[in-house]
């Protein structure tokens, strides 16, 4: 088959994702064309693309965050489906609506989805409607008049966003007057970060784990469960470190985790993959819905490796109306996988992102590795974009060897030239806390904090 006989695929993102779309792509036998930035037109990503299509400057509101530059780059590719990673427009019904207008598939939910999934507070009325626990939340309809709000619900409470993800526009505030201070700061920060301040109250479980599941579905109501992941190691609300299975979980809390994914799966009629996120409560049994991510998530490896299959090139497939080739699968993965997230900061100075010049990369090698990346020596990280540089991802038998290869793999890898997170998650990998396994999302702020002040004393 030649590429011009081969379906194209768009890839609308950069990174690591980009390879890992691009990579999918020729598994399924298309081609793949990545649409860049300036600043990404030479990228590895680039390199490893079938064409280049330039689709604005290297700051992401003039290239990546533009619906009509990413529909028309489409066009002009002769696209057969566009793939957007995770982040910039993935979640953007305005791409959706764009592409079908030039009959063009989306590898992702319907823009009716985004929209009901997209909106923090339509999504709980989706999840109560398809009997999926919610925690005690109400939305805020004037930032500056929170106080009888903060009244009625009680203490502690998180502010967060109705739009958007990544931690932006989330507060924790005890009090009345914290929550008078913080709930305008969050909703300016939320403007910025997703054109959109509305914001909600929830309940603040402080001991809690954040549990997702990963869910697909074929667009007509019926769903794939691929267990589950734990994403509790966070820092200011991002994630750091991610496993699957999700550690400790009891038989009947794994249960309702499957169960209320499913059912919201058929409730919406889902396409493509995504996620359902929960809070687990470690002081009592609730198990509390949070929002669907209605995509790929950068955690997708640590499925993918524990039951050994492709999300992203079924994605592609039922894109394309092909057969996912998905199968169905038991609750539990036969392996234990964890993912590290290596990003361009340094860990002593308050994760301060830094770029420049990659002077030397090697990766470990061996069984039950994986790396998704794209930078290599050499490389000139920008510093346009997410501090995200690469993903570890270790399979093993067992959780117990899970982490001990993951600290391994970690301790035998090289990134030289900036400063990177790989020491704190060596320090991470190695705590008695997190060896033990089922750390609340509460865990990693103190422990660090403690580190530092040893290192200083």
């Amino acid at each position: 088959m030649t590429t011009q006989e081969k379906p194209v695929v768009l890839v609308a993102n950069r990174g690591e994702i980009a390879m890992r779309i691009i990579a999918a792509a020729r598994r399924i036998g298309a081609s793949p064309v990545l649409a860049a930035s300036v600043a990404d037109a030479h990228s590895p990503a680039a390199k490893a693309a079938d064409r280049v299509i330039v689709i604005g400057a290297a700051q992401a509101n003039l290239s990546y965050l533009r619906p009509e530059q990413v529909a028309q780059a489409a066009v002009n590719a002769g696209a057969a489906v566009v793939h957007p990673g995770y982040g910039f427009l993935s979640e953007q019904p305005k791409l959706c609506e764009l592409l079908e207008e030039e009959g063009i598939a989306f590898a992702g939910p319907r823009p009716e989805t985004l929209r009901a999934v997209g909106d923090k507070g339509s999504a709980r009325l989706v999840a109560i409607e398809a009997d999926v626990p919610v925690a005690q939340g109400i939305e805020i309809n004037d930032p500056s008049e929170v106080r009888a709000l903060g009244e009625k619900l009680g203490f502690p409470l998180l502010i967060k966003a109705i739009h958007g993800g990544g931690g932006r526009g989330i507060r924790l505030v005890t009090n009345l007057d914290e929550l008078e201070e913080l709930a305008p700061q969050a909703a300016q920060e939320a403007e910025v970060a997703f054109g959109n301040g509305a914001l909600y109250l929830e309940r603040y479980y402080g001991l809690a784990r954040h549990v997702e599941v990963q869910v697909f579905g074929d667009g007509e109501g019926n769903a794939w469960i691929f267990g589950d992941r734990d994403c509790s190691v966070q820092r200011r609300h991002q994630k750091l470190i991610e496993e699957c299975p999700a550690p400790g979980l009891s038989e009947a809390r794994r249960k309702i985790l499957h169960d209320s994914s499913r059912r919201l799966v058929k409730a919406l009629k889902y396409r493509g993959a995504g996620t359902v996120e929960f809070l687990v409560d470690t002081q009592s049994e609730d198990v509390v819905f949070l929002e669907v991510n209605a995509r790929i998530q950068v955690e997708h490896p640590v499925t993918e490796e524990a039951f050994g299959v492709d999300l992203v090139a079924a994605q592609l497939r039922l894109a394309l109306g092909m057969d996912p080739e998905l199968p169905q699968v038991g609750p539990v993965p036969p392996a234990s996988v964890i993912e590290l997230r290596i990003n361009s900061e340094d860990p002593d100075n308050n994760f301060m992102p830094n770029s420049g010049v990659l002077t030397e990369v090697t990766w470990p090698k061996g069984p039950g590795i994986r790396i998704d990346t794209q930078v290599e020596t050499g490389y000139s990280f920008p510093p346009y974009y997410d501090s995200l540089m690469a993903k570890l991802i270790v399979r093993a038998h067992d959780r117990k060897a899970a982490v001990a290869g993951a600290l391994a793999a970690a301790q035998n890898t090289t990134i030289a030239g900036l400063k990177t997170t790989l020491p704190m998650l060596e320090y991470v990998l190695s705590h008695e806390d997190f060896i033990a396994g089922e750390v609340p999302t509460s865990w990693f702020g103190p422990i660090w904090e403690e580190r530092k002040a040893a290192d200083n004393g």
